[in-house]
């Protein structure tokens, strides 16, 4: 069992799924978020209220960790001096201050809009040259390139999971782009557990029959999803509108986030349920 895990962006959704389990992979986890709380905490759990693009307040949580799963960022679309502070600066941080404090890993929530620009029929694995498709995955592709650095000049390890679309199916691209919690949960953890990632890339998907992209690059990590969002097809299909193939945003790897203007929203395009799991 690990000593320490540091979870960043725990008040998040995606946060919401990761610390129950989590906690019950070390001795002690510090969830942290710019949030003020992340509701009643787990028994080995410990919140601290902390700012990402502020170097002290990270290089606090860090003493003693053995990784870092580092899922703080704003997740949107936003003009560029507002993403530069939490997902450039802050990526920094977290490595340069785990760096400092000897930690061994870093598991990255990257996505897929640091390739969004990549037509979907490409089938591209996780070698693909970056192609991001707004300043939010240009952050995931600095983080990227910041990860394997650390690791090529500092032997710092990290897994960059580029995360499709973890969140209920409500449309049609997510047929093939769906990341079920209980397979974000598994990925997760064996980004944590593989004995030896160096510096990996893995895409964030179930086992879904129309998945756009190819892990077969990252079988190192055992990673091997469950759920398959073809069991939604009939009903989102049976009133769906035909796809304008012409249009970024059906064509391309990032969807809506491919065909927004730079710096406007693209979440407020699409159908996100809030499911955050209530502790």
């Amino acid at each position: 069992m690990l000593k320490k895990l540091v979870l960043t962006g725990a008040a998040g959704r995606l946060g919401s799924y990761l610390r129950e389990p989590l906690s019950k992979m070390c001795e002690e986890l510090v969830s942290t978020d710019i949030a003020e709380g992340v509701g009643n905490l787990y028994a080995n759990e410990r919140f601290v209220q902390a700012d990402i693009s502020k170097f002290d307040e990270v290089e606090s949580l860090m003493e003693g960790a053995d990784m870092v799963i580092h899922f703080g960022a704003i997740v949107d679309e936003v003009p560029f001096e507002d993403i530069w502070g939490p997902n450039f600066v802050g990526s920094y941080n977290v490595w340069e201050a785990g760096y400092r404090h000897g930690v061994r890993r870093i598991v990255y929530a990257s996505s897929i809009h640091a390739v969004g620009m990549h037509p979907s029929r490409d089938n591209i694995g996780v070698d693909a040259p970056h192609r991001p498709d707004t300043f939010y995955g240009l952050a995931k592709c600095f983080t990227e390139d910041l990860g394997r650095m650390y690791w090529e000049k500092r032997q710092m390890e990290s897994v960059h999971l580029r995360i499709l679309s973890a969140a209920q199916v409500t449309g049609a691209r997510a047929l093939g782009t769906w990341l079920s919690y209980d397979d974000l949960i598994q990925l997760v953890t064996r980004a944590i557990e593989t004995p030896v990632v160096e510096w990996s890339v893995i895409y964030g998907v179930s086992n879904n029959d129309r998945a756009p992209v190819d892990n077969t690059k990252a079988r190192h990590l055992g990673y091997k999803p469950k759920d398959n969002a073809e069991v939604f097809a009939e009903e989102i299909l049976k009133d769906a509108q035909p796809m304008d193939p012409t249009d970024p945003g059906h064509s391309r790897l990032g969807g809506p986030f491919a065909s927004v203007e730079l710096g406007q929203s693209g979440l407020a395009t699409m159908d996100i349920v809030d499911d955050k799991k209530i502790t």
